[in-house]
């Protein structure tokens, strides 16, 4: 039921498929989902990915130069993406007092994240009002979500293993296919350096008992750079707290823990100015105890999962105007549980994807990207079985610039073997007003796919149901420039159709129906910047997300939530300070009250090597819900120390 996570190192090591995606040595045109080195033609210095330990400090001339590939399946300065578009750094992953991703998303705009518990447990991100299952997550580019489930493990992936993460709101099937209908999210694991090869570790302890340990290396394998990889380990374990309030269910009180082993590897090479390959690797693996309302109260409880990610790739420059980009990915979610130290059931889903992307520069600032795409999905499970899915899937994009005005065209068609085909198109436009501010506006449609859950659950799945459809329109005011970062101010509405939702069809018997339909209208506001010396990451969102056949709010979802970053280099520290705030939701019908929790963290360079890190979580000591009878950390506190050879 669970895998050491020593065994997956040692056979990373040993050279099985490790997974990485980078752009040829000399390209001016980055391919989809590559690691974010600069092209040639990219303005500004623009930092490449690192396995260095926490940086000490952020220049403030990096805000506007980092480069991001999500929104357009290409490199492009993070303020020239038309979709709202949030890039956090290695500085920003130091900074979070998070500890996993659903932390570090909840300082990204729009976003809203719902967990049943302390770390490790079932965790949902709600993206502009969208469901955990209408938000597409992918790492390294590679899906990694439960076909049964239809949405991602985000619980399961530590940032020990993170370099960088992108999130992209809105409608961006057109892009990327099912899910990605609130947006996406993608994480890029860490990566090698052109440098002699470095070490790195911390250890930490905290509250609820919890110990962490993290080793890493990462660098060149020759003195000419040309070949570079990273390796790196972690683990955490904690003693929890009772994830469901005893008192408003029958469960069973006893803390419930968490224990995670994860390793991320790479392994890249350059053949010479036109090609490189390499490999990439990623795997989490959890043990998390968790209460059941259903059960007894004495039951113990536990979900053995893993999130894995394989990939091995090849970039090339065919010719001066055309790059070539291919990808063979593995993305696994596996889920076993068991009852009193017994094995219950499993769910284990495969995900293979191939992908063959080719950019075309056909004159200065004109691009077309074109690609086809295919995608294996198969569930493997004691409760009931399905037959494979089968994806094909082509897409093109053109980017384009005539002066002020900016451009961006995408449409993508995704033919499955289950139920049909589905098309989906983005229209963005964006026009400078001048040198720093700029207006921009999309309209896009994006889909669903039904779950094997909705088509095949024994009583309940419905083999004939359809995808779920959005519309979208969105417009946007942005102000970028050195001395503050960039700024935005985003109007949006979607309209969801064809929503599947259990219907009874006979008394205690519901089956999965295309009969929902919603609205999410909303302004989502952004800052990641600074202020002087003083880093900033700020959002604010207002929005009303209705069901339209209830005239109810969406279940879980607040109409008011935002969230403040800032840090500061103070005398060889580096302090600061997170509040997150949300407005109340309703949960089936049980309301939750708003709340507000702030965090602080300091940093001190002991040496250039060693460092002592401390943060505080909840330091008000706030009694809040995420979800309905389910228990949130109270306040706690953590030290690491941590060393990384110069």
């Amino acid at each position: 039921m669970y895998t050491p996570i020593a065994g997956t190192a040692l056979l990373a090591v040993a050279g099985l498929p490790l997974g990485a995606q980078a752009l040829p040595a000399t390209t001016d045109e980055a391919p989809a989902l590559a690691q974010d080195t600069a092209p040639s033609v990219a303005p500004g210095n623009i930092a490449t990915s690192s396995t260095t330990a926490a940086p000490a400090t952020k220049s403030a001339s990096t805000t506007l130069t980092p480069i991001v590939v999500t929104a357009e399946r290409g490199a492009q300065p993070l303020a020239d993406a038309i979709p709202q578009t949030t890039r956090f750094d290695q500085q920003d992953i130091a900074d979070t007092t998070a500890r996993d991703l659903p932390g570090l998303l909840q300082l990204a705009p729009g976003a809203q994240i719902v967990r049943n518990g302390g770390p490790g447990s079932s965790s949902s991100l709600f993206l502009r009002g969208a469901s955990a299952q209408q938000s597409l997550v992918l790492i390294d580019g590679v899906r990694v979500d439960s076909v049964s489930l239809g949405s991602a493990q985000i619980e399961q992936i530590p940032l020990d293993q993170v370099d960088h993460v992108e999130v992209v709101n809105g409608n961006v099937s057109a892009l990327y296919g099912s899910g990605a209908i609130g947006g996406v999210v993608q994480v890029f694991t860490k990566d090698g350096g052109d440098h002699p090869p470095r070490f790195n570790f911390s250890v930490g302890y905290g509250s609820y008992h919890t110990q962490s340990q993290q080793a890493g290396v990462n660098g060149a394998l020759d003195r000419d750079g040309a070949t570079t990889f990273s390796l790196s380990l972690a683990r955490t374990k904690d003693d929890g707290f009772s994830s469901i309030d005893p008192a408003l269910a029958p469960v069973n009180p006893n803390a419930n823990g968490y224990l995670n082993e994860s390793i991320s590897a790479s392994l890249r090479h350059t053949f010479n100015d036109r090609w490189d390959a390499g490999i990439r690797y990623f795997q989490s693996n959890g043990n998390n105890s968790f209460d059941d309302p259903f059960g007894a109260p004495t039951d113990l409880n536990n979900l053995y999962s893993r999130v894995q990610q394989a990939s091995a790739f090849a970039d090339g420059r065919v010719t001066d105007w055309w790059a070539t980009h291919f990808v063979v990915a593995t993305g696994n979610d596996r889920s076993t549980t068991a009852l009193n130290g017994l094995y219950a059931d499993h769910f284990n889903t495969d995900n293979n994807q191939y992908t063959w992307q080719n950019d075309f520069t056909f004159a200065s600032q004109q691009k077309v990207k074109a690609g086809y795409e295919h995608l294996d999905q198969s569930l493997d499970s004691d409760e009931y079985g399905a037959p494979a899915r089968h994806v094909d899937s082509g897409f093109i994009g053109y980017t384009g610039r005539f002066g002020r005005s900016q451009f961006q065209a995408n449409v993508r068609r995704d033919q499955y073997s289950d139920f049909g085909g589905a098309n989906s198109y983005y229209l963005g436009y964006g026009h400078d007003l001048n040198e720093h501010w700029k207006v921009t506006a999309s309209w896009s449609n994006a889909f669903r796919a039904p779950t094997f859950n909705d088509l095949y659950f024994p009583g309940s799945g419905n083999p004939s149901i359809q995808p779920e459809h959005s519309h979208s329109i969105e417009a946007a005011l942005q102000y970028a420039s050195d001395a503050l970062g960039v700024l935005r101010l985003t109007a949006f509405q979607t309209r969801y159709t064809n929503l599947i939702e259990y219907q009874q069809v006979t008394p205690g018997v519901y089956v999965a129906q295309n009969v929902g339909r919603a609205k999410v209208q909303g302004l989502e506001g952004s800052w990641s910047g600074h202020l002087g010396k003083t880093d900033v990451r700020a959002s604010v969102t207002l929005q009303n997300p209705v069901d339209e056949d209830t005239n109810t709010d969406l279940n879980r979802r607040a109409r008011r939530f935002a969230s403040l970053s800032v840090n500061r280099d103070v005398a060889g520290w580096r302090v600061g300070g997170e509040w997150i705030v949300s407005g109340e939701r309703d949960d089936t019908g049980n309301t939750l009250g708003g709340y507000g929790v702030v965090n602080l963290s300091a940093r001190y360079n002991i040496t250039k090597a060693w460092y002592v890190a401390a943060q505080i979580q909840n330091l008000f000591d706030k009694d809040y819900e995420l979800a309905y009878t389910y228990n949130t950390p109270r306040r706690g506190a953590w030290l690491t120390l941590g060393w990384q050879q110069q």
